[in-house]
């Protein structure tokens, strides 16, 4: 998807008026004053409810409880947890956690100490607050968390874990040879083991001290739906509860922010249900004190394993003080105390947790969708998932720009995956594919060229993966339409029904993954080549409703709803025939209406990504009110859904001219985001506001629901050579652009120089009354195309330009290259891909109807000695 950064469209921008009228209106305002709150303490709300301060001469087993064994804690550590007062003990105003050798012949090699406050001391909500000195050395492991003391939703991780603070292998060397100094806060949560899901954030002190150095304040405040880590009062992370984006119909259709989630069982219906909401940090907790020696992280990072010279006279875990607050304001949720400052839900310091992201449901819509064509899509990049290798673009003699995947001797799978975590491309996004439309027709087919087969005997598998991997299907290559297994040096196609993946168990609703690879282990050697990924299925015609064209639709008659009068067929001098529509003094609304009872209503639901409603209007006489303004309104079965907008909206907020005939394109997408069913749409309203109409006379024609971009493919008007009725083209310097060999997989490209007179402009030009209708692919389409420099002018890097003009310069638009490329500006021997859409350039005042002329140039005089090329020129929908 291309950068938009041009004008929004007038649709939009109701959205946005919309949006503010239903958060209230009126009057209504914040007052936060971040800067008026002191962060290094606690707001005056906050009420000390637990503490200790470990003041006496031992530790308090009114309030902590000594967790003894050798279970290693999950993690492989190498300590047992006694109750012994060499591992734990009070002394001079704080408590000291030890870590000592164990004696010779002991279960584990070190003794250490873990407290909880379970039973004892067991919050829901507050700020806890805890001001420690870490121990130090490699396979230390100091952690202040909080576990559930209820299990409400389930073992480990499903009712949660809090990491307060922990630290690992403080002072020994990092990746760097610096000193480790990372102190982390983390999130536990999710479903059960391997499966288990975690968010946090490190943070190292200012001015680079050592956490083992001194004493410092661990803080969190947890309330309903959110949670803020603190080190000596600095917040440095927050994180949230997901929050679910919802359709008109109430349906998620993904998420706002994704934070953290719960899985578990309804006891009512016994599924298993995933849930957005505090769940599972809206339980009681208690609080743990440990010192950890070894284990799983620590030996696997800094100098690896644990260095027993560290601990030969113990490390002292040391607590000065713990101390639990409860928020006066409002104790059930925790909320109303908030310590925060400017910026905490900025991405610095918002953290992303790992909730999945809900399926939207289908929208019904049958659409296809092309992985890769020779083209990278970059919302599906190619992928190696475990072998670290790079798929690469080739140059097939027969396929042309096709995929190369190796398997070397680690063990992996290969293809293409649509998930946050392997998109690269600032371009791109997530999009898993819903194919649930076509699942009787539809297939995923791919073309494969098995370049060298694996050493060793194998199987070639295909396998789709949907929603994150919760669904699959793997099935052998031979077990194809096709029927056959790969063989080495031959393309071959091959085509899985959707249908037979359905039935082997995927759901075709959020498909985000497509790999074909020897089977698991067996692959070393392979190299082979994909291409014309897709799934799709055979494209039947679009739907489409005439509600009025050369004559008027009987099933869909002209409707004055109220002011009885008779719209009526006239001879327009421009049009010909075309309906008319009066208003008198009694208010009214007009349109198009099926008659009462007949039933009829049209099924819009096919065209929603790319329909629209579209009709040309002429006011003949404006309305005698000066206020009238002209509104467009539709509805759907019986008007249980109604959507009302400003008529001139859909001209780029243009209001009707008198005696001059006007295009309004609405997008159903939009009407359907603002509330309308497309379903059952069975009235078609454009009339002067309630009671402003008297007066007015207006003509409507060529009104229809369709698909302006139906059959339209667009135009290629280069790649690897210049398109019929074009050609390349200096505007005033007297060059001759020339096609060029490039590297793969570019092949042909376009080559522009400005060797001397830099007064000049370069691009693709139209030959005499040649030009292209880009109108019908308005609402999605855009003009694209790859560019890169391969000699800067020689004054120099300067600025690059954007044009489009219209035959004879009619209308033009001229926008920053980088514009197209995210505010990207291009960089010397790289390829980037440029996208402007045209329903951008449509609302910047340019007639898409008749492209003549692109150019792409530095800027005016400033290009002498530049070389550029350019190939890819395309404008289609994207």
């Amino acid at each position: 998807m291309s950068n938009r950064t041009l004008t929004k469209s007038p649709i939009a921008a109701l959205f946005l008026t919309l949006g503010l009228v239903g958060c209230g209106g009126g009057d209504v305002k914040t007052n936060s004053d971040f800067d008026a709150v002191d962060t290094t303490a606690p707001v005056d709300d906050w009420q000390l409810v637990w503490s200790d301060e470990f003041s006496g001469s031992s530790i308090d087993e009114n309030k902590w409880n000594f967790e003894v064994n050798c279970a290693g804690g999950g993690n492989q550590e190498q300590q047992c947890y006694t109750d012994s007062s060499d591992n734990a003990f009070v002394s001079d105003g704080s408590l000291k956690i030890v870590a000592l050798p164990a004696e010779e012949g002991a279960e584990k090699p070190y003794t250490s100490a873990r407290l909880n406050t379970k039973y004892k001391g067991d919050f829901k909500y507050g700020r806890i607050e805890v001001r420690a000195k870490m121990p130090f050395g490699q396979g230390t492991w100091p952690a202040v968390w909080m576990m559930p003391t209820d299990e409400v939703y389930g073992g480990w991780p499903k009712s949660g874990e809090i990491d307060i603070v922990e630290a690992v292998n403080l002072k020994a060397a990092d990746a760097e040879g610096n000193p480790e100094s990372h102190v982390y806060g983390t999130l536990h949560y999710g479903r059960d083991a391997p499966q288990n899901s975690s968010s946090g954030k490190a943070y190292k002190l200012p001015d680079g001290a050592n956490p083992a150095d001194d004493f410092h304040t661990y803080t969190i405040e947890w309330q309903e739906g959110e949670m803020r880590w603190y080190v000596d009062g600095y917040l440095y992370q927050t994180q949230q509860q997901s929050r679910v984006r919802y359709n008109s119909k109430g349906e998620a259709v993904g998420l706002r922010h994704r934070g953290w989630f719960a899985e578990f069982y309804n006891q009512a219906t016994g599924e298993l249900e995933t849930v957005y909401d505090a769940a599972p940090f809206d339980e009681r907790f208690h609080l743990l004190l440990n010192l950890a020696v070894g284990g799983t992280w620590p030996e696997n990072v800094n100098e690896l394993g644990i260095d027993a010279e560290a601990f030969a006279n113990g490390q002292t875990f040391e607590i000065d003080y713990v101390r639990v607050y409860e928020c006066a304001a409002d104790p059930i949720t925790g909320k109303g105390c908030e310590t925060i400052r400017a910026g905490y839900l900025d991405e610095d310091t918002l953290v992303e947790g790992e909730a999945p992201i809900p399926s939207p449901p289908s929208d019904g819509v049958a659409r296809n969708l092309t992985i890769f064509d020779g083209t990278p899509n970059p919302n599906w990049p190619a992928w190696d998932c475990c072998g670290g290798s790079t798929p690469e673009l080739v140059d097939d003699a027969e396929k042309g720009p096709s995929y190369r995947f190796t398997v070397g001797a680690t063990p992996t799978v290969n293809g293409f995956v649509s998930r946050s975590a392997f998109i690269t491309d600032p371009n791109g996004q997530p999009s898993p594919f819903d194919a649930s439309p076509i699942l009787e027709t539809g297939s995923v087919s791919f073309d494969l060229k098995v370049v060298s087969q694996p050493a060793a005997a194998t199987t070639w598998l295909f396998k789709v993966e949907s929603n994150e991997g919760s669904t699959f299907a793997e099935l052998p290559i031979s077990s194809s339409e096709e029927g056959v297994a790969p063989v080495a040096g031959e393309w071959q196609t091959v085509t899985f029904p959707l249908q037979v993946l359905s039935d082997a168990g995927l759901d075709v609703s959020a498909i985000d993954v497509i790999m074909v690879f020897p089977a698991w282990g067996t692959g070393e050697g392979a190299e082979y080549l994909l291409n014309n990924v897709e799934i799709a299925a055979p494209e039947g015609p679009s739907p489409e409703l005439v509600l009025f064209g050369d004559e008027a639709n009987p099933d869909w008659p002209l409707w004055d709803c109220c002011g009885g009068t008779t719209p009526e067929v006239v001879t327009d001098e421009e049009r010909g025939q075309v309906a008319e529509f009066s208003i008198g003094a009694t208010p009214t609304v007009m349109g198009f209406k099926p008659a009462d009872g007949s039933g009829i209503q049209f099924d819009a639901s096919a065209l929603l990504i790319e329909g629209v409603v579209q009709f040309d209007m002429k006011v003949v006489n404006p309305p005698a009110s000066a206020d009238a303004v002209w509104k467009f309104k539709i509805e759907s079965d019986g008007a249980s859904t109604a959507v009302e907008v400003d008529l001139a909206t859909g001209n780029a907020g243009n209001a009707p001219i008198t005696g001059e005939w006007q295009t309004y394109t609405f997008s159903l997408q939009e009407l359907s985001d603002l509330g309308l069913d497309v379903s059952a749409i069975d009235v078609i309203m454009i009339f002067p506001a309630w009671g402003t109409g008297d007066g007015a006379v207006y003509r409507v024609d060529e009104a229809r629901i369709y698909n302006p971009s139906a059959g339209n493919d667009g135009l290629t008007i280069f790649e690897n050579n210049i398109a019929s009725g074009w050609s390349l083209w200096d505007c005033c310097a007297g060059t001759t652009p020339t096609i060029v060999s490039a590297d793969a997989p570019y092949g042909s490209v376009a080559q522009f120089e400005i060797p001397g007179w830099p007064e000049t402009v370069l691009g693709f030009l139209a030959d005499e009354g040649v030009s292209y209708d880009a109108s019908p692919l308005v609402a999605n389409g855009a003009i694209s195309f790859d560019m890169r420099i391969v000699n800067q002018p020689s004054a120099g890097p300067t600025d690059w330009f954007f044009k489009v003009e219209s035959t004879g310069a009619a209308t033009a638009v001229e926008l920053p290259l980088s514009a197209g490329n995210y505010d990207t500006a291009p960089v010397a021997g790289e390829w980037a891909r440029y996208n402007f859409p045209l329903q951008e350039l449509f609302d910047a005042g340019l007639d898409i109807s008749d492209i003549n002329v692109i150019m792409v140039f530095p800027a005016w005089g400033t290009g002498q000695g530049v070389v550029y090329q350019i190939d890819n020129v395309q404008i289609a929908n994207f």
